[in-house]
């Protein structure tokens, strides 16, 4: 007889937001899109930033249902209309400048300690990965918080495609350097292109998700389009967006936000309420989109499946 066990995070399926009641809000969402307006709860009309994307035909994708939640999911509009994207500003509604990002043609470059060197077009990539939904909670270090679903694959499914060398112990994200779309790239004193990094093991996690849609379609501009990664046990800005390069590599990668200022924003960044930022708790988080309040959970709740990768690791500040 096989046993399944369930994470201790996930709940029963009954608990999550009905399926029903979510394809019946995004079948809402896709019919009012055509006419150029997304209403918002509260906020009134807004322009509608999807666009026809030659991947919209796979998506929604099958739901994975042992990646479940403790909370409703946030609506959509909210969730799309606050973001962080410094290519495109330092400011949260950034939706509108991110659509001048071209998605197609996109290419993602697979090189360094691997025996499968490659560059990959976004729709081969999609051909080649078996895509599904998970429903993940994302914590950002500025202490708000969304529950969201994302589509994609899981990133353990390209180190196999890229087949890495044995010395190769580190991943290198980069994502796209065009100031001439982005006008947050012309600010000289950041480090672009936004760079972040992670080790294999991490990688190898089933939880690390390489994500090219959410809220059953692909991904919008304003997430990171057309792929980026979601690592839901760490703060958000480890969570790369529009990634045109994925290196393997022997030495740790010096990630953007590391680089900028070390001693707020580290390497490992996994989220822990009882170390706060330099400037601010992280005992608590704001769902965004509500006035509630939520008590931070270690590794954002995911202790279970990632604790074990940084045992022995005394003296690396892992929370920040």
């Amino acid at each position: 007889m096989n046993i399944i066990r369930k994470p201790s995070w996930a709940i029963p399926e009954s608990e999550a937001t009905p399926e029903h009641v979510f394809l019946n809000r995004r079948t809402f969402l896709a019919g009012i899109a055509g006419t150029g307006v997304l209403l918002g709860s509260g906020l009134g009309m807004r322009p509608a930033f999807a666009e026809t994307d030659p991947s919209a035909g796979l998506y929604p994708v099958e739901r994975n249902p042992a990646f479940t939640l403790d909370r409703d999911l946030t609506e959509e509009d909210a969730a799309s209309t606050y973001n962080n994207f410094y290519e495109f500003g330092s400011h949260k509604q950034i939706a509108p400048l991110a659509q001048k990002l071209p998605i197609r043609p996109w290419t993602v470059t697979i090189d360094g300690l691997v025996d499968n060197p490659q560059v990959l077009d976004i729709d081969d990539i999609l051909a080649k990965m078996p895509l599904e939904e998970r429903l993940y909670r994302h914590r950002c270090v500025e202490a708000w918080a969304m529950a969201v679903p994302w589509s994609g694959f899981q990133m353990s499914e390209l180190v196999k495609l890229a087949s890495p060398k044995p010395e190769a112990k580190y991943v290198r994200f980069e994502t796209f350097l065009d100031p001439s779309v982005a006008s947050g790239q012309k600010q000289s004193w950041y480090p672009w292109p936004y760079v972040e990094g992670m080790t294999i093991d991490e990688a190898n996690n089933e939880l690390a998700f390489v994500a090219t849609g959410i809220y059953g379609k692909p991904l919008a501009k304003q997430f990171g389009a057309p792929i980026r990664m979601v690592m839901p046990w760490k703060y958000g800005f480890k969570s790369i967006k529009s990634i045109v390069r994925v290196s393997f590599t022997d030495q740790r990668p010096v990630s953007f936000w590391e680089e900028i200022q070390g001693k707020e924003y580290g390497f490992w960044a996994n989220v822990n309420p009882s170390v706060p930022h330099p400037r601010w708790s992280q005992a608590s988080e704001r769902l965004l989109g509500t006035d509630q309040r939520r008590n931070t959970m270690l590794y954002n709740g995911y202790e279970e499946q990632v604790a074990h990768l940084y045992k022995d690791m005394e003296g690396e500040l892992l929370f920040m």
